[in-house]
């Protein structure tokens, strides 16, 4: 990795993870990726696999850092290694106690979404048929969240839970992966209203490559792709804009079935197992990340746009929100 080019960072990828990834990472030159650590299970199984991440680490650190802060940032830029910013789809890790929010934050969480999919004790999820809004604990997650350093993630909301938290955060929010409904008619992409609400509260877009989230599904083109990114620039601000591919590398069919249905349920026998789409020939791993500055480019940004959608945005926003309230 050369140290020297503009920083590349992706908001979010749940990988199958190796040291093949994580050496695709290296010959791309991220300079960040976002991981999640947990999608379902409360706290002492998430704290296995932080312990997962910590060897992982340990054993690649030639290749990966800890991104807990913008000095670790700079850290892992300066010597080459891609920094690993750990975060939770999924509040359950905290399970009812507010004081878990502070105990994950010093074991290096830095994101959380309120909800993944369905209801939370925090607010509600996109696939519920009625959205309640934020909870009372989930505002208080939100300011104990405002207060560490950890930040406040609505990828999965439903609208009434993230128009009400973006409201509520006395920080900017983000929505680390995640399109625009008008490009992709589903609730998991995010309405005008919601881009509005995040623009103006100097919030966070992290456009994203999952195949279910795009236009024409694995078909869509990096011209359509980046197209659209130039029309959500226009309400969100290219400043306030990056990537958050979501990108689940190398994950058998069988992840997808557990990320949807968790515990809770169970599918009908005679039911179809649910398997992964291709991704779009433009974006299937970390190699092709580099390759989108082009089609970018394209579609109007301009070079210093550019490298703030791949990389740049991403970095000014982490190394704010990591830091402890009031500590700059």
């Amino acid at each position: 990795m050369n140290a020297k080019h503009p920083p590349l960072i992706d908001g979010l990828q749940f990988c199958n993870w190796s040291r093949a990834v994580f050496e695709q990472m290296h010959a791309a030159g991220m300079t960040a990726v976002h991981v999640t650590v947990a999608y379902h299970g409360g706290f002492r199984p998430t704290v296995d696999r932080i312990v997962d991440w910590q060897w992982r680490l340990r054993e690649h650190a030639d290749l990966i850092a800890p991104g807990e802060s913008a000095a670790d940032l700079a850290a892992a830029e300066a010597s080459g290694r891609t920094a690993i910013v750990f975060g939770l789809q999924n509040p359950l890790p905290i399970e009812d106690d507010l004081g878990l929010v502070g105990v994950l934050y010093r074991l290096g969480i830095r994101f959380m979404q309120l909800t993944y999919n369905m209801q939370s004790l925090l607010g509600c999820g996109w696939m519920e048929p009625v959205d309640s809004g934020v909870t009372a604990m989930g505002r208080g997650v939100i300011r104990e969240m405002n207060r560490l350093g950890m930040v406040v993630d609505l990828s999965h909301s439903g609208e009434r839970t993230t128009l009400e938290a973006i409201a509520a955060s006395r920080r900017p929010v983000t929505v680390s992966h995640a399109n625009a409904a008008t490009w992709k008619a589903t609730l998991r992409n995010k309405s005008d209203t919601v881009l509005r609400a995040l623009a103006e509260s100097g919030g966070f877009l992290g456009l994203s490559c999952y195949p279910v989230h795009l236009a024409d599904g694995p078909a869509t083109t990096l011209e359509s792709f980046c197209a659209m990114a130039a029309r959500t620039a226009e309400i969100v601000g290219a400043a306030n804009l990056g990537i958050g591919s979501d990108l689940c590398q190398d994950q058998p069919d069988s992840v997808l079935q557990w990320m949807r249905a968790g515990r809770w349920t169970r599918p009908a026998p005679a039911a179809p197992v649910p398997a992964f789409q291709p991704q779009p020939v433009w974006f299937r791993s970390n190699l092709d990340f580099p390759g989108l500055a082009a089609g970018l480019r394209a579609a109007g940004f301009s070079e210093a746009e550019t490298a703030g959608i791949l990389g740049g945005n991403w970095r000014r926003f982490m190394a704010a929100s990591f830091a402890p309230e009031g500590s700059a």
